[in-house]
């Protein structure tokens, strides 16, 4: 229905008589005033320019620019922390294993063959509160021999057999000993370390973290040669036998 307020002659004859309708769900002013610009806050009948503020119907709205990483909406990204080797004292690689050649002997002023075992090791846990995946992989190997010498190798050394050397030969892990005696060896393998958060890739951590072995007996002889007529096995008596 359309109501409209009381229009005196002289606003009717300056056409400036306004009126209003509505049909319950909106309601539509209009006034009489036809000039552009005119009567202050009245309609756009007239054709002049909405107002600039004013919100327009169907208008794009432009989209956030949130940067390269996108929008993160309302949650927090939480990236995994530095380890330190000290963050790996709860994780402990299994010994590495130690044997020589001839097994247990040794003959002074002769190699003496030391062979070190250690393989790739995987073990899970946790750290700073995160669970995590840790690999150990050897990296250096310190061989004690017993007799205040000390050597560092990039493997654990290798058999005679397996290298095609006959006995008493030197080996990149053996040694001679110049005195008669037991000779305890050990061996010390550092481990390389790196830390997977679950992701799949292995961050390095810096330093190493090393395990040692038991230790070794070897005993050391002399050995002499002499001309005989029967070996100690035929002639357990016999002279040096």
């Amino acid at each position: 229905m359309a109501t409209g307020p009381a229009c005196s002659p002289d606003l009717a004859a300056a056409g400036a008589c306004g009126w209003a309708s509505t049909d319950g769900t909106q309601v539509d002013i209009s006034a009489g005033i036809t000039t552009p610009g005119g009567g202050g806050g009245g309609g756009n009948s007239g054709g002049g320019a909405p107002p600039q503020d004013a919100a327009q119907p169907g208008a794009a709205i432009e989209p956030e620019d949130c940067g390269p990483l996108g929008c993160r909406g309302n949650y927090t990204v939480v990236t995994p922390p530095d380890v330190t080797i000290d963050d790996l004292a709860s994780f402990r690689p299994a010994s590495p294993s130690i044997s020589g050649q001839p097994d247990g002997f040794g003959v002074t002023g002769m190699p003496t063959n030391v062979v070190a075992a250690a393989s790739e090791q995987i073990i899970p846990g946790t750290i700073l509160g995160w669970d995590v995946v840790v690999r150990f992989t050897p990296s250096g190997y310190v061989f004690d021999y017993g007799d205040g010498t000390r050597a560092r190798a990039t493997s654990g050394g290798s058999t005679w057999e397996s290298l095609g050397q006959g006995q008493f030969t030197p080996t990149s892990t053996s040694h001679v000993y110049r005195s008669r005696g037991v000779y305890p060896v050990v061996v010390a393998v550092e481990y390389a370390a790196a830390v997977d958060f679950g992701s799949g890739t292995w961050r390095p951590v810096d330093g190493v973290v090393t395990a040692r072995s038991g230790a070794y007996p070897v005993e050391v002889v002399d050995v002499r040669t002499a001309l005989v007529d029967r070996s100690c096995a035929e002639d357990p008596l016999a002279a040096g036998c």
